[in-house]
């Protein structure tokens, strides 16, 4: 079983930064691959960006490549999404997820990933 707690989201204008961080408990998070995912209202979740155990191969959506950051620091079980260059449409509830299944893959779809955080909002304001 893995918990996993998301902070660092919050308010910010347009073109600004923001960086989200992912704490997991337990001793096996360097052996999953792990996935940031969003949900803006009235919408449905969508995948971000994904890494796999090691850090290697991340993996991004087009709406936010070249503007956000993937990353991980398995000696402080900790995920991170560095987001730059932020827009109104970045607007969303912030989820990450584990995925205990292959270390090395880099899944994109959610029913890949079985543990997942409660969500951190991030709003753009433009």
């Amino acid at each position: 079983q893995v918990q996993l707690v998301e902070s660092g989201g919050g308010l910010v204008q347009a073109g600004g930064s923001l960086r989200l961080s992912c704490a997991a408990s337990g001793r096996t998070f360097s052996s999953y691959a792990m996935g940031w995912f969003r949900q803006a209202p009235g919408k449905e979740r969508e995948f971000v960006a994904a890494v796999n155990w090691s850090g290697g191969s991340p993996v991004y959506a087009d709406s936010v490549k070249g503007r956000f950051t993937i990353s991980r620091d398995n000696g402080k079980n900790t995920v991170y999404l560095r987001m730059n260059s932020l827009k109104s449409e970045d607007t969303a509830v912030y989820y990450c997820a584990a995925d205990p299944s292959l270390p090395w893959r880099v899944a994109t779809e959610e029913k890949e990933y079985v543990y997942w955080g409660q969500g951190t909002q991030v709003t753009v304001s433009s």
